[in-house]
């Protein structure tokens, strides 16, 4: 049994589910790569700063996390009234996935896109809680075979993405726990995204 279900076997009632849940949570916070998340961030900032483009695809609920950290990310610059980081999520048009999809493989997903769209010195950013999806994968070797830059949110024991890709930050795991992971995921997206919300305001306000 893992640690998410003893969290159930092991409470009583809803409120005492509920208070594990959050405990958790903040045990899988704790644990997270400082480190890792700061290389995130500062590959953000160089893609910015060089006005290259940020990627984001993931399946499932990783897809709407992909769609959420982009419209976040790209919404900093309107915030801050500077320039924005320029995203797009490969997730987002429904006609052309499943034209992909239905004409060339699940697989090509989200590769196929990037053949068209990525530039030398754009980044991909792809999340998947197992880090095994094929689609994924392909996606990393599409943009490394065009010169970018690569990052992944994964859980679990990291699966292939955790070697393949050149930023991780690694959500551990047991096997099976996509909820939490999932959750964390999404932290990350808003605590990200503030931390460079509040950084360019504040260099703003210092060059006034």
């Amino acid at each position: 049994m893992n640690k998410f279900k003893d969290t159930f076997v092991n409470s009583r009632d809803l409120g005492e589910f509920v208070s594990g849940y959050f405990n958790y949570l903040n045990v899988l916070q704790m644990k997270l790569n400082i480190t890792n998340i700061n290389d995130v961030i500062n590959c953000f900032i160089t893609a910015r700063e060089k006005g290259k483009t940020i990627y984001f695809a993931g399946n499932g609920g990783s897809a709407a996390t992909a769609s959420h950290f982009a419209q976040d990310l790209g919404e900093i610059g309107r915030k801050a009234r500077v320039r924005s980081f320029k995203t797009i999520s490969l997730t987002d048009n429904v006609s052309l996935l499943t034209a992909i999809c239905n004409d060339y493989g699940y697989e090509k997903a989200f590769s196929i896109q990037l053949s068209e769209l990525f530039s030398r010195g754009d980044v991909l950013v792809v999340i998947s809680v197992s880090g095994n999806s094929p689609n994924v994968i392909d996606a990393v070797k599409q943009a490394k075979e065009m010169g970018g830059d690569t990052i992944g949110l994964v859980g679990f024991d990291g699966g292939k993405l955790l070697e393949m890709c050149d930023y991780v930050i690694h959500v551990k795991t047991d096997k099976g726990e996509y909820g939490p992971v999932e959750d964390i995921h999404m932290i990350l997206d808003h605590m990200i995204t503030s931390f460079l919300a509040f950084k360019l305001m504040n260099e703003k306000v210092k060059t006034k």
